[in-house]
């Protein structure tokens, strides 16, 4: 199917349209599916999925706004509190590194030109430092790197800021339009794999433990459900990945996040009378997702449909991997582009998708937004899993807070990230302690969709860190203070995450169309004492994906996981970082292990990469 929107056709009788105060315009600007509107199939819950998105700018935005919005007498004092941090805290430096994201955007404005950009942090060579890979482009008209200037590309951490370009004698150039990248080592070799997303063709790398990689895709089964047509939706296009053990086996399993239904088209598909630019996905067929169970012999078995995955079709953007209701069960955020998300909830042989039961299936405004970048993570010390993702100017970047029985409640506008982001357009997301005072604070790579920019939406634009100010559950913004205005703004994607001088401060690599990559040294002045802990699986898997880690210091108690599903696109494997703020050691370290085991540490010293191997008990 081409990625347009083509005639949209109100199939409804005209009784069917007098039974409802709306006519078929209202369906039309809404995307309410024609096929939800047989009144002999409504039931409350069908009722709810159908119309929300419509209704809500008509009776709730208003209302919302004006329940939820924080009086003027709350911005004056955030205000000030944010300009009296915004001076001495979060710094970063400006790094360049020789490789550019070539999208091969074509006047006819096709989709994955827009969505390229993932990029993954992870040490593929286990030196200890932390290496970076992009994804990259192709020819758009047959999704093939025809020039050299398509290749993914890998460059080695070789210390004191140098970074080499390793992509041919890795292997990992590529052959495809690639957009995603995944890292998890699935065979518990030791060495770190790599799964590569993309448009209709996928890769699975396999990581040799000597500096190279070798496709595996055929040999590992993947290659005919992921790059052959798919009976009912057509050639899948792959946007993201996450390594999970979603049975607690001790091997990593594959799910694959998908977007849309797409075809190359020569000629504009979206256009007006005064420019052409890329099309909305509002009315366009999504595809569903795809989960793999590891069987353990370098071969994955498909089994979407039997773990509920199939059934539930989207437009996936992000995804992100935490057990939010401590059952030990790691569970999957994924938000879907204006549509509604998912939250897939594990029971151990399948997943229920519980989004609308658990109030995160919209923001708060209750329209569909594109989401996009997503981490899944504990933001306020509550050791509950939050979820952060980002989306485009006028839509907010939405934080749902984790209520502890089974539900989150939004806090987008009681924290001040509405007023905060509601000019801002973002791609990739990730929460990580920037400052080291024991709060996690958020990195968004920002950028718009389309290509050109109209007033109050700007194409290009500056990437932002929001500093987490503790208890008071507020954020101050950064980007000029933080020193992000040093690169010029441009239409930021992915960003990964990763200590990439070892000197106990979060660096942060982004990817751009068109434009070299930025690393980002973290260079914060005062920040606090920290410690990483680095997992080595034993019953568990060997990344320790899935564990939950506990860290007691006198300033007081946090938590954070092991997941390398961080962003839009990206991946993210290292050691668990944790800010101390003053503190030099940490009385505490209890890690939930997948297995069930707990561990526990006592009195370990600050400043340091702490290496755990699980226990036998």
């Amino acid at each position: 199917m081409a990625f347009s929107p083509g005639p949209f056709a109100c199939r409804i009788s005209a009784c069917q349209i007098e039974a409802l105060p709306f006519g078929c315009d209202l369906f039309r600007r809404f995307a309410v599916r024609p096929e939800t509107l047989n009144p002999k199939l409504w039931t409350r819950r069908s009722i709810l999925r159908a119309f929300p998105a419509a209704l809500a700018p008509l009776f709730l935005r208003r209302a919302l706004r004006s329940a939820l919005a924080p009086s003027p007498a709350a911005f004056v004092s955030l205000g000030k509190r944010e300009s009296h941090t915004a001076a001495s805290r979060i710094r970063f430096d400006l790094k360049r590194l020789p490789f550019r994201v070539e999208n091969c955007e074509t006047p006819a404005r096709n989709a994955p030109e827009t969505m390229a950009g993932g990029v993954a942090v992870f040490d593929y060579n286990g030196d200890g430092r932390p290496d970076v890979f992009f994804t990259n482009g192709a020819n758009i008209a047959t999704l093939k790197k025809d020039s050299p200037k398509y290749k993914n590309r890998l460059f080695r951490n070789d210390g004191n800021g140098v970074f080499t370009d390793v992509t041919d004698s890795a292997g990992l150039a590529g052959s495809g339009y690639d957009v995603g990248v995944a890292v998890g080592d699935y065979d518990n070799d030791g060495h770190l794999d790599l799964f590569v997303a993309g448009v209709h063709h996928s890769t699975l790398y396999h990581n040799n433990g000597k500096g190279a990689f070798t496709d595996v895709t055929v040999k590992s089964g993947l290659d005919a459900h992921l790059n052959r047509p798919d009976p009912e939706y057509g050639p899948l296009w792959a946007e993201a990945a996450a390594w999970v053990d979603v049975n607690n086996d001790g091997l990593l399993d594959l799910f694959v996040l998908n977007y849309l239904q797409w075809e190359y088209s020569t000629t504009p598909l979206c256009a007006s009378s005064n420019f052409v630019d890329y099309c909305s996905p509002k009315f366009y067929k999504g595809q569903p997702n795809q989960l793999f169970l590891n069987k353990g012999d370098g071969t994955f078995e498909n089994v979407s449909e039997a773990w509920g995955i199939r059934n539930h079709v989207g437009k996936g953007m992000g995804i992100g991997v935490a057990d939010y209701d401590l059952d030990g069960r790691p569970d999957l955020f994924v938000t879907n582009d204006t549509d509604y998300n998912f939250l897939f909830h594990n029971t151990g042989q399948k997943f229920e998708e519980v989004a609308f039961d658990a109030g995160v299936a919209l923001a708060e405004d209750g329209a569909f937004i594109s989401g996009m970048g997503v981490d899944f993570r504990d933001i306020n010390n509550d050791g509950l899993p939050d979820i952060s993702f980002v989306a485009l100017n006028n839509q907010t970047f939405p934080l749902f807070q984790n209520s502890g029985n089974g539900q989150f409640h939004e806090i987008t506008t009681p924290s001040g990230m509405r007023r905060l982001s509601l000019g801002m357009s973002g791609f990739g997301a990730g929460l990580y302690d920037f400052d080291n005072d024991g709060w996690k604070d958020l990195f968004v790579s920002r950028g718009h969709v389309e290509s050109i920019s109209m007033p109050g939406q700007p194409v290009d634009q500056h990437n932002t860190v929001f500093r987490n100010l503790g208890t008071g559950g507020k954020w101050a913004a950064l980007t000029e203070e933080a020193g992000l205005t040093a690169a010029r703004p441009a239409r930021h994607r992915g960003c990964a995450f990763g200590d990439f001088d070892g000197d106990g401060r979060m660096d942060v690599v982004v990817a751009a169309l068109g434009e070299q990559a930025e690393i980002w040294m973290n260079r914060t002045e005062g920040a606090g004492h920290w410690l990483a802990v680095a997992l080595h699986g034993a019953r568990s898997n060997r990344d320790g994906i899935g564990a939950r880690i506990k860290v007691v210091s006198r300033s007081g108690t946090q938590y954070n996981h092991m997941t390398t599903a961080v962003s839009y696109a990206s991946s993210s494997a290292g050691p668990v970082h944790f800010g101390l703020g003053p503190d030099i050691r940490a009385d505490l370290v209890e890690i939930y292990w997948p297995s069930g085991i707990v561990q526990r540490l006592k009195n370990v010293d600050a400043d340091r990469i702490l290496t755990v191997t699980e226990s036998s008990r």
